[in-house]
């Protein structure tokens, strides 16, 4: 018959070198017969004080070779008798080690090098990783091993590095209560934080208004109130060599609101009215002072007075400030009269489609102006938080302007970088936090922010991503494919427990494999019989840390009948060049700090940085 059992699935520690438990004993038994002889010396002689005494009568083990040399030819029969006391000690020393040996060869231990040493950190990794600190993001939270009689202490973790983060968290699992919201209530910094329903506003903004010192800006889109207004377009950087970059770009989040892809000949073709649209808009601004907004783009196409071949007539031989044609607007105008009047017409009705968000007059007057520069982010006198605000039942409408916010946010801070004594130079006055919720599902692939990702450190700007599972960001059609460059360019990477079983792979195999002791027990004969026998074999194997069933079994954050949490559940961090962590989620409102700080009333009025001022626009047409 049979039994197995298997072994813990954290490694023992080190095995110690076969030969030093040995050589540690022989020592010890020449020692022990050292003193023995001595002490047996000294005791035939009463102590006497010509002997040295030390402390309660005991000598050095090594005296008796002193008193050999001295006195051996007038206590000869003495000195013999300690000797064989002596030897008689280290012979049963040594057989003590022999047996000690022996034993030791014939017994197993774990080896937690031999197929893996994966373990879970210890409060000196997590601390060597730079987590216990009292600054930065927060990315979850350890216990210490506690007894039976208390709990072991709770740290929370936080990153101050300027490297990025990358949280894995299925929906209502939360995120926001353990992560986002205590990183809000504490970072200084400015911020750029998707807020999808206005949530984080309502909790954070008044702390970090009134105690953080930061402008706090609230840009929604779809309302009507309390939504500061941001023109794209003066994003374009106007007059330098980017401009066109910068115009193409916008140009392509228009017509390819998901980051699939221009797919085919009228979308890319609308790619290139629309550029061409926005360039000769910024350059009519700049001689005749009309409004450059996408809704302007919108009303030039749409024009009930001219004829489209007029505009583009227009546009081929339009003089600008400076008196000259702009002969890259002129080329865009070129391919259009030269295009077929029935595929041209094809092609503006394309665009119109892709326009028509910006008809919208609540969209329109929130996008007329500028009340805040992408600048303004990093080098404004105050840091700045801004939240982009989308509420649930817009979220798929406002994704084309919600990607050309975050996307020219990315292009313009990760510009040129200025080198002093051989080392980048920082053109920052604040750091930025680019914090993205759902930023997957959200925004879709941005081909920007991954090309940019790995450099952004250098530019002040620190990102903190999460999404609902690894599935979302290798997604060929919807996210960045199976060879993207996301997780990679991310110093830590946590997680909460998935639902897919494709996230719970990934990360099982992120713990690591471990050695674990695996016991076989034989029994021949009867249990009880005299006769019986047992054979135990031990055998090493290898296993995940945590496999990916354990991972999908990780304590989940436990909620009441009305779907609010009330007690944390597990989460897993990973951190470079540290051990995983098992961690325990952050609840804000169990901390009487943070909950103090979310009491904070939000401002009833949005900051704005710029004068306001009434943009004349294609109101009437």
């Amino acid at each position: 018959m049979n039994s197995q059992k298997v072994g813990g699935y954290q490694g023992q520690g080190n095995p110690a070198s076969p030969r030093l438990p040995l050589l540690v004993g022989i020592v010890v038994s020449v020692l022990a017969g050292l003193f023995g002889a001595t002490q047996f010396f000294a005791y035939q002689f009463g102590g006497q004080a010509a002997l040295g005494s030390n402390l309660a009568g005991f000598y050095p083990p090594w005296r008796i070779l002193t008193w050999a040399a001295a006195w051996y030819a007038n206590f000869s029969p003495v000195f013999m008798t300690a000797a064989a006391l002596g030897m008689g000690i280290v012979m049963l020393g040594f057989l003590g080690v022999f047996i000690l040996k022996m034993v030791s060869q014939n017994t197993a231990r774990a080896q937690d090098t031999l197929h893996g040493s994966a373990r879970w950190a210890t409060k000196a990794d997590i601390e060597a990783a730079g987590l216990l600190n009292n600054d930065g993001v927060y990315v979850g939270a350890w216990r210490e091993p506690g007894s039976w009689w208390r709990k072991g202490r709770l740290y929370y973790l936080r990153d101050d590095s300027s490297q990025h983060v990358l949280t894995y968290a299925p929906p209502r699992s939360g995120k926001g209560v353990g992560l986002v919201i205590p990183t809000l209530l504490s970072w200084p910094h400015s911020v750029v934080v998707n807020d999808l329903k206005g949530e984080l506003w309502e909790l954070t903004s008044g702390w970090r208004k009134h105690h953080a010192g930061n402008k706090v800006l609230r840009f929604e889109p779809a309302s009507s109130t309390n939504s500061i207004s941001f023109n794209p377009l003066d994003a374009v950087r106007f007059g330098r060599d980017e401009e066109v970059g910068d115009a193409q770009n916008i140009a392509t989040l228009i017509v390819d609101p998901d980051g699939k892809g221009l797919k085919d000949h009228w979308e890319k073709s609308a790619r290139g009215i629309i550029t061409g649209c926005i360039l000769h808009l910024l350059y009519k601004r700049e001689a005749e002072g009309t409004p450059a907004t996408l809704s302007a783009v919108d009303a030039l196409l749409s024009d009930p007075d001219k004829t489209i071949k007029t505009f583009w007539d227009e546009l081929l031989i339009y003089r600008y400030a400076n008196g000259k044609q702009n002969r890259t607007i002129a080329k865009y105008a070129r391919d259009m009269i030269d295009t077929p009047e029935r595929e041209a017409g094809s092609k503006i009705s394309t665009v119109k489609t892709f326009l028509e968000l910006f008809r919208d007059p609540v969209i329109e007057a929130n996008t007329c102006r500028s009340d805040v520069t992408i600048s303004d982010l990093s080098n404004y006198h105050d840091p700045i938080t801004l939240y982009i605000i989308s509420q649930p039942a817009d979220k798929n409408r406002l994704r084309p302007l919600i990607r050309i916010v975050i996307n020219m946010i990315a292009r313009n801070l990760s510009g040129k970088l200025g080198f002093e004594k051989g080392r980048p130079k920082p053109n920052y006055k604040h750091r930025l936090l680019l914090m993205l919720d759902e930023f997957v599902s959200s925004l879709g692939k941005m081909e920007i922010l991954e090309s940019t990702f790995a450099y952004f450190s250098s530019y002040g700007v620190k990102c903190y991503l999460i999404c609902q599972d690894l599935n979302q960001i290798k997604s060929e059609k919807t996210g960045y494919g199976h060879d993207e460059a996301i997780t990679s360019s991310c110093h830590i990477e946590n997680a909460y427990p998935p639902n897919r079983l494709e996230t719970a792979r990934y990360i099982s195999e992120k713990t690591g494999e471990t050695t674990v002791l695996k016991t076989s027990v034989t029994i021949s004969g009867k249990r009880t019989g005299w006769l019986g026998q047992a054979t135990r074999t031990i055998q090493e194997y290898k296993r995940p840390l945590l496999t990916s069933d354990e991972v999908q079994r990780l304590p989940s954050a436990k909620q009441d009948e009305n779907g609010f949490i009330t007690k944390p559940g597990a989460m897993l961090i990973f951190v470079k060049s540290c051990p995983a962590i098992y961690g325990e989620q952050i609840l804000f409102f169990k901390d009487t700090i943070f909950q103090a700080r979310a009491e904070i009333p939000p401002p009833k009025v949005s900051d704005s940085l710029k004068p306001v001022f009434i943009n004349s626009l294609f109101l009437s047409r």
